[in-house]
């Protein structure tokens, strides 16, 4: 079942509440997803330096690999730790360098880019909304996703948001029934898995066609003929958010739109507590069609 929430912000005065709208949404959609929880809150931004979210299921663990990793870098590293879940900053050059040493120091790299910042875990929605402080983040847009695992697992690796390029994150609810010939199309492309999961081989087609110079928009029309299955995506980039809904849409959907936001919401739930929504333009995203905002 599963469920998504998403909210792009447009005016900045509304940018410090991201996190506590994002946190709130994401906790009225418990019931579709009482397994697992995760988000992506894409902030401010350091033009020469790369944000990598990494994650230990021992705290201490990270915070001694962090330190060997300031050593291994030659500099001090900017980092900041939320519960097992920790963002360094590291010098765009120094990006592939920092990836291997988190690896070899058995941390998992759970995204990476200028902006983004990806949190998830095994749990009930507000538990692990609580335990990375999500109410006291701000930034221009976030995604969230409440997982009721159906096909694998109930593991921090099959949390979504799924991100497989830099400032790429994609959440998704439903199914892919070609996800492994597509799979084995995107490693012959040079993209790389750490899962077996449908939605991680959705967000690694978006990364490929980007890559390879698509749009967002693009990118997303392009899989409608490329994905099949039933499927409600919600991607952000660093300055874009998207939906896109397959041709059938069986899986449920709400927007709102306002002066201030864009919103979205498996159920009209998730958006009820969003200011201004009394007045919001309110509608159903329609089959096969991408709905894209991006910043300037």
């Amino acid at each position: 079942m599963c469920g998504i929430v998403g909210l792009f912000i447009k005016t900045p005065e509304l940018e410090q509440d991201l996190g506590r709208l994002l946190s709130g949404m994401l906790e009225t959609m418990s019931d579709r997803g009482p397994d697992s929880a995760g988000f992506a809150i894409y902030g401010a931004d350091k033009a020469d330096l790369v944000k990598l979210t990494l994650s230990h299921s021992d705290p201490a663990a990270l915070e001694r690999a962090a330190a060997e990793l300031n050593a291994h870098l030659g500099y001090p590293t900017e980092r900041t730790t939320r519960s097992n879940h920790l963002i360094v900053s590291v010098r765009r050059a120094d990006e592939e360098k920092a990836r291997a040493f988190a690896t070899a120091a058995g941390l998992r790299v759970v995204g990476a880019g200028k902006r983004m910042e990806i949190f998830k875990e095994v749990g009930l929605p507000i538990q692990v909304a609580e335990q990375f402080g999500l109410s006291g983040m701000s930034g221009t847009h976030g995604i969230g996703h409440t997982r009721m695992a159906t096909e694998s697992a109930v593991t921090t690796n099959g949390a979504h948001p799924f991100s497989t390029g830099r400032d790429q994150c994609l959440v998704h609810n439903g199914s892919l029934s070609n996800h492994n010939s597509v799979r084995r199309e995107l490693k012959r492309e040079g993209l790389s898995f750490e899962t077996e999961n449908d939605s991680e081989v959705a967000a690694g087609y978006l990364t490929w066609r980007m890559r390879e110079g698509a749009s967002l928009r693009m990118a997303l029309e392009d899989s409608l003929k490329a994905l099949d299955g039933f499927y409600t995506f919600v991607v952000g980039t660093e300055n874009g958010f998207a939906v896109l809904r397959d041709p059938v849409s069986c899986k449920p959907a709400v927007m709102a739109e306002t002066k201030d936001y864009v919103a979205f919401g498996s159920e009209y739930r998730a958006l009820a507590g969003l200011p201004g929504i009394e007045s919001a333009h309110i509608f159903e995203p329609e089959p096969a069609k991408v709905y894209a905002w991006e910043r300037a």
